[in-house]
């Protein structure tokens, strides 16, 4: 059973409603504005967020080990994956580029996930609550910067189109790499950053 805090809401028996944000008894049970249920935590949190959270780590593997894009022309076709798009810049010595989306299509996803692993995890037993509430809003703020990779390609399709002499697709990596960034938003949305302050306040069993 969780212990909350003597100041915190939820000791008060106080809730805050999940549709618009309006702080009132959870013994009312339905907001007396919007008319949604009150909870004092989001129900079943952890399990969505980890969920999700696999959910995006299947996702991830074809997102890297497919096509990102496909190039089409006189010389013939050829296809990149995300790392082979950043080899593809840096050969041609787009160096801010290469490093835009090795940093956002490669670096961010992994750490995001580890991070929403971490958090998960730390509701079980969470010294440093004030820390892990930090990496969560961290965690949600860089999240959407993934999608520039799908941007890159995005624009790419809409710009080379020169008919016969070059054009370029889209490959099935983008869909699986735009479902990685959307559902770890997601994952990112569904964790309730309380339930680490509640892990905290958890009293410890003396052996």
């Amino acid at each position: 059973m969780t212990v909350f805090h003597s100041e915190s809401a939820a000791a008060r028996g106080l809730a805050i409603c999940h549709g618009c944000d309006k702080l009132q008894p959870v013994a009312s049970i339905h907001c007396g504005r919007c008319g949604a249920t009150l909870h004092l935590r989001k129900p079943h949190s952890v399990q969505r967020t980890w969920a999700l959270t696999v959910t995006a780590i299947f996702l991830y593997l074809p997102a890297n080990l497919l096509p990102m894009m496909r190039t089409s022309g006189f010389g013939g076709g050829e296809e990149k994956t995300i790392l082979g798009g950043v080899v593809l810049f840096w050969e041609h010595r787009a160096y801010p580029v290469a490093i835009i989306i090795f940093t956002a299509s490669v670096v961010i996803p992994i750490l995001k996930l580890i991070a929403i692993v971490t958090l998960c995890l730390s509701t079980r037993s969470c010294s440093q609550p004030r820390a892990m509430t930090r990496l969560y809003r961290l965690t949600e703020l860089i999240g959407r910067w993934s999608m520039v990779d799908v941007f890159v390609v995005a624009v790419l399709v809409a710009v080379v189109q020169l008919g016969s002499l070059m054009s370029i697709e889209p490959g099935p990596a983008a869909v699986a790499f735009a479902g990685v960034v959307v559902v770890t938003m997601l994952a990112a949305m569904s964790f309730d950053p309380r339930l680490l302050w509640d892990a905290a306040n958890r009293p410890t069993i003396q052996p």
